[in-house]
């Protein structure tokens, strides 16, 4: 099954800050393009959506989720003159901001802004970007100009760069972190429509909002469904690249597979799972360790409701919070397949105790 790129380029090219998924349209597509796969189309109080489909009369659930927001930046003051400094929402890269172009999601619609930047030749310029240096320039000239094209206090910000392909086997854009994990578990939906595959439990298709600043949206809503079994797919650094050592952050190279992660919150049986599924049906994968936490939405669903079973599997990512995030191809088709199969090696009231 080819990924339906028409839709990822759409996706992937939306708006979902965090707090604002669903408002500036990002989750809108998302939810558009499952509710074609699945019985009905859910959305919580904070815009986390989800597709149910699967033996729908089950008091066995299964989640498989990612999370739809992005990185992005806040309005935090305006000067006298008009220019604009920012606070981050979520884990956004002074660094990479300067010269880049932005939106500003106003009251009044959309602004075009750009990071301003001083030139090379001025020489007591900062040698590195920072929260404190950088500033947004509208085009206004007073505070009052930029007020009236309704830009506030908390107005929210998101870079203005778009999805490409790169050869023949990358996906490149910004927010691949981790709208990519949304198009992955949407292909796993119409997978298992297509194929007209009957589950023997309830399956949820969620898409979570807030991940970016602590899990939030996950924790809503695994607190809302009480999963049996949580799949959750993200992004990990990809180490091949420069500046990366894989002695320190694990070896994850982009076409080798996605990532499995052996980490507390893993349940070591559906990982096992997993591992079994990749192994029997030839779908290539990796394997990381997390210490602690894994820092992604797993936790989230691994400790709550006294414990549910969870496991991650990643995606290799290069170049993480960047507007040029990138992806293999192949790595984003296994992944799929490795959800889709696992999902077919669950059984309703599938016992996941480890002394049974």
């Amino acid at each position: 099954m080819k990924v339906n790129e028409k839709f990822l380029e759409k996706y992937l090219n939306s708006n979902s800050p965090t707090g604002f998924e669903y408002q500036l349209g990002g989750q809108k597509v998302w939810m558009d393009y499952i509710s074609k796969f699945v019985d009905k189309v859910e959305i919580d109080n904070y815009g986390t959506a989800y597709g149910v489909m699967g033996n729908l009369d089950s008091d066995f659930k299964v989640v498989i989720e990612a999370h739809a927001d992005e990185i992005s930046w806040f309005v935090n003051y305006i000067d006298s003159k008009g220019y604009i400094k920012v606070i981050r929402n979520g884990g956004s890269d002074a660094t990479i901001a300067p010269s880049m172009r932005v939106t500003l999601h106003g009251e009044n619609g959309p602004v075009d802004g750009v990071f301003g930047h001083p030139a090379i030749h001025i020489k007591n310029r900062k040698k590195e970007a920072t929260l404190d240096s950088i500033f947004i320039d509208v085009g206004a000239s007073s505070k009052e100009d930029v007020e009236k094209m309704g830009i506030q206090i908390g107005t929210v910000i998101t870079f203005k760069d778009n999805f490409m392909k790169r050869g023949e086997n990358y996906y490149t854009g910004r927010a691949l972190d981790n709208r990519i994990g949304g198009v992955m578990i949407a292909e796993v939906a119409r997978k298992l429509k297509e194929k007209g595959k009957k589950l023997p439990f309830k399956l949820y298709v969620v898409n979570s909002v807030q991940e970016e600043i602590g899990l939030r949206g996950a924790q809503m809503i695994a607190d809302t469904l009480k999963p049996n079994v949580a799949i959750i797919t993200d992004v990990c650094h990809e180490t091949s690249s420069p500046c990366y050592t894989p002695s320190k952050q694990g070896e994850h190279i982009a076409g080798n597979g996605g990532v499995v992660t052996r980490a507390p919150a893993v349940h070591n049986i559906l990982r096992k799972l997993i591992l079994d599924t990749g192994d029997e049906k030839k779908i290539p994968y990796q394997l990381a360790a997390s210490s602690r936490a894994t820092g992604t939405d797993t936790d989230a669903f691994a400790f709550s409701n006294g414990g549910v079973p969870s496991a991650l599997i990643s995606l290799p990512l290069k170049y993480m919070h960047t507007t040029c995030e990138t992806v293999h191809k192949d790595d984003v088709k296994n992944v799929i397949k490795l959800i889709y199969q696992t999902l077919l090696n669950i059984e309703e009231n599938h016992n996941f105790k480890y002394n049974v």
